[in-house]
């Protein structure tokens, strides 16, 4: 890995995407949804192919299961990851209103092995969901991994052991090392603590691979510096929907043809869409994300598993 620094990206309150567009504010928002015309999905597709993974892989396997949205199952050796977990049917802070869920998670929690790890990109619901963290803790295996300031709230639900990371820094764990790694988002789970926690991907360093989880992110310059770092991934995880209207979602969440552009300066060998098909969370359909990254790939590295479908690597 080289020595190259992340740039600043805090001034002494909040957080903030250093060179680059800041999320849209409030009266952007109000725009969007009074002009939103959100393309229509079915409100609920039955096309889930639950499965169960392994409670741990042998030798030099790699397992990657797509499980939901941004939660993914990844598996060496003895340690079994999870990242930004999700198995509530709503992505809110209230279990009546809010995204509903339109897909089944790919894995049932009473089939997932023991999670040594949880990687935690930022707090918003869609990716910080109580309920799901609540049930793992209460598992007793779990390490929870969150970015700056992030601790506070998972302590306050004695979600615990927990471990804040700065964009840079880096914790060893039992067989693997993690690093927090820039992203271009924001934070908030309500309506005054915009941007006091931080947002971040990970890069993950297991032995004699590299796997990068982007969590929530626009397109930037952060792929090249990540590349720079820490050299091309094994397999990258992608986020590809929620990303109309561009006007509004362009700052925090690439389009499927920015990911490609991401994959290739990563370099990744292989990368995996995450972040869509499950909550339609923006004004591109539950399916659309898919669709057009099957239009502008260039070629298979690029895979779209459903949710459930894994892939395995020697």
């Amino acid at each position: 890995m080289s020595d190259q620094e992340f740039p600043k990206h805090f001034d002494g309150r909040r957080f903030y995407n250093p060179d680059a567009p800041q999320a849209r504010g409030f009266l952007d928002v109000l725009r969007w949804k009074m002009s939103s015309r959100p393309e229509p999905s079915p409100a609920f597709i039955s096309d889930v192919q639950q499965s169960t993974p392994p409670r741990c892989v042998e030798r030099s396997e790699l397992r990657i299961t797509l499980v939901n949205h941004s939660t993914v199952l990844i598996q060496q050796r003895a340690s079994n990851i999870l990242t930004d977990p999700i198995w509530s049917e709503r992505t809110s802070p209230l279990s009546w209103i809010g995204p509903k869920r339109r897909r089944q998670p790919g894995v049932r929690m009473d089939d997932l092995p023991d999670i040594d790890t949880v990687l935690l990109s930022h707090n918003h619901y869609d990716h910080l969901d109580l309920p799901t963290l609540r049930e793992l803790a209460a598992r007793g295996h779990s390490t929870f991994v969150v970015a700056a300031r992030g601790a506070r709230l998972l302590r306050s639900e004695k979600i615990e052991p927990v471990h804040e990371l700065d964009w840079g820094e880096s914790l060893n764990l039992s067989g693997f090392t993690v690093h927090c790694v820039p992203a271009l988002h924001f934070s908030a789970r309500g309506i005054f603590d915009r941007n006091k926690t931080l947002w971040c991907g990970y890069a993950i360093e297991l032995p004699e691979r590299l796997v990068y989880f982007a969590g929530d992110t626009a397109f930037g310059s952060h792929f090249e510096q990540i590349r720079e770092k820490f050299g091309s991934p094994q397999i990258a995880l992608l986020p590809i929907g929620a990303y109309e209207p561009r006007w509004f979602m362009s700052p925090v969440h690439m389009a499927p043809e920015e990911a490609v552009r991401a994959h290739e300066i990563l370099g990744a060998k292989t990368s995996i869409a995450i972040h869509h098909g499950t909550f339609q969370l923006a004004d591109d359909g539950i399916n659309t994300p898919e669709k057009q990254l099957v239009d502008c790939r260039r070629d298979d590295s690029f895979l779209i598993l459903k949710n459930g479908q894994f892939v395995s690597i020697s």
